[in-house]
């Protein structure tokens, strides 16, 4: 840890040569005489909010020779000439870098032990307008940005308690990406915070380049053949609050717009923010609905083709069911096409310019759909079972666990393609196994409240409990 010697101009030419000043081009410096002495600022171009230094620059100058001349330390200089609130004084070298790459001002005067870290920065960033993976008909449209400290004031808005507490810390040896945990101090566990601390500190790794995602993926346990997401992801405010005010925990990264919320169970997926803008019976339709679509969509094509694979195996009032047209293509490679090409689709749709995405996805659906059932590729009750499955998929608003259902999909179907009833079975049973056997990030189970098992918490998940003081 080094210190900022007592030479002054020693001093200068090490945070300058640190800074990259005359390096960088961003990397903005300025010198200054204040009351007789010499004094340097540093900030970043784009970071520094121009009024505020100008004006307090303006103060600076103004000073007489005798203003500065009791003065010992850089504390007493910020406490009688520096005007802004949020202000810190630091003589460790390091912390004083870091701190300017973060947007904070640096001034150094002197003869005045230690540097002044003004927090007079304005991040480069978007407004607050409502995520487009969150949407709801009624309710608040506004989401999270890019940046922690709005971030933190979308959440302070809706919850004005003296409990709320914001956690800050320091992640990555050479990013030092600002990470911020948030719970209410009276309602959160805390064996379950101090293990999410300890997995932020003991976080080894240079940068996070993928912000929220390089902190689940070196936190979470390491199951790579588990396709189940680990961690629930919101880019709305309110749900997030909803979430402190149950005793969760939300972390948030800086440079992204998403939030964690910790812990996270398999049931919590089945919950969105549109239910509880609706009365309580609509909310609890809603939700059960959108369970029954979703596992509907895991097992609709690998039942269908375990029913039309041998004739005789539905009664005759079903029988419309297991003769499907035939195609080029045999069955089993249909389905598993139509299920990649779907994937592809959305890869290019989500590649393609906003002004071409609606002709592209028209385009794209007539020469999957119509083209390829006249030209005896695929058969259209194909087409029909995976339309559905391509509907279902987001009737849920985890991404993460859509794939997981994908990929767990093509594995029950390759499965009963290779041993018929008994592959099926097998293939049902080890979706369970890997559910039961899912290491949680944090918390008490991937399975809880069913293992282990509590009734009110479990009701409270599969249906939409009216708002009372307990229930938030």
């Amino acid at each position: 840890m080094k210190k900022l010697s007592e030479n002054y101009m020693e001093n200068v030419r090490q945070l300058d040569q640190l800074l990259g000043v005359g390096r960088s081009v961003d990397m903005v410096s300025r010198d200054y005489v204040i009351g007789g002495r010499r004094a340097r600022l540093w900030v970043v171009d784009g970071y520094g909010k121009d009024e505020t230094l100008e004006r307090m620059g303006a103060f600076w100058l103004s000073q007489g020779l005798e203003s500065l001349e009791n003065l010992k330390n850089m504390q007493e200089f910020s406490d009688r000439f520096i005007t802004f609130s949020e202000t810190d004084v630091a003589d460790d070298v390091d912390e004083l870098v870091t701190a300017v790459f973060m947007g904070k001002t640096l001034l150094l005067v002197e003869g005045l032990q230690g540097a002044a870290q003004i927090d007079a920065k304005d991040y480069p960033g978007r407004g607050v307008e409502e995520p487009p993976d969150g949407k709801v008909l009624r309710g608040s449209h506004d989401g999270f940005v890019e940046a922690v400290v709005p971030n933190m004031a979308l959440l302070r808005r809706r919850i004005r308690d003296t409990h709320l507490t914001m956690e800050g810390h320091k992640v990555g040896a050479r990013s030092h990406t600002d990470a911020v945990l948030c719970y209410l101090d009276d309602k959160v566990n805390l064996e379950l915070l101090e293990e999410i601390r300890r997995k932020l500190r003991e976080i080894d790794v240079n940068s996070l380049s993928m912000a929220q995602e390089s902190v689940a993926e070196a936190i979470r346990p390491k199951q790579w053949y588990n396709p189940f997401p680990k961690v629930r992801y919101t880019e709305r405010p309110d749900s997030a609050a909803a979430s402190i005010m149950e005793g969760n925990i939300v972390l948030m990264v800086d440079n992204s717009p998403s939030v964690m919320i910790l812990p996270t169970t398999f049931f919590d997926f089945t919950q969105e923010a549109n239910e509880f803008y609706f009365p309580p019976l609509i909310g609890t339709y809603l939700r059960l609905l959108r369970i029954v679509v979703f596992l509907i969509s895991l097992l609709i094509t690998p039942t269908w083709y375990l029913m039309v694979k041998e004739t005789g195996r539905l009664p005759e009032s079903l029988s419309f069911l297991t003769s499907p047209e035939p195609a080029s293509l045999d069955l089993l490679w249909q389905l598993l096409v139509v299920e990649f090409l779907i994937d592809v689709l959305k890869l290019a749709s989500l590649n393609t310019p906003d002004s071409l995405s609606n002709s592209f996805s028209m385009l794209g659906a007539l020469i999957l759909g119509d083209f390829a059932v006249q030209a005896g590729w695929l058969g259209p009750e194909v087409l029909v079972y995976m339309a559905f499955v391509s509907v279902a998929s987001f009737a849920q608003p985890s991404y993460e666990l859509g794939y997981a259902f994908k990929l767990l999909r093509v594995v029950l179907l390759i499965l009963t393609a290779a041993f018929d009833i008994w592959g099926y079975a097998l293939g049902i049973a080890g979706i369970l196994l890997l559910l039961a056997t899912t290491k949680p990030m944090v918390g008490k189970g991937y399975l809880y409240p069913l293992f282990p098992f509590n009734a009110q918490a479990l009701r409270r998940l599969l249906l939409r409990e009216p708002i009372s003081r307990s229930n938030t």
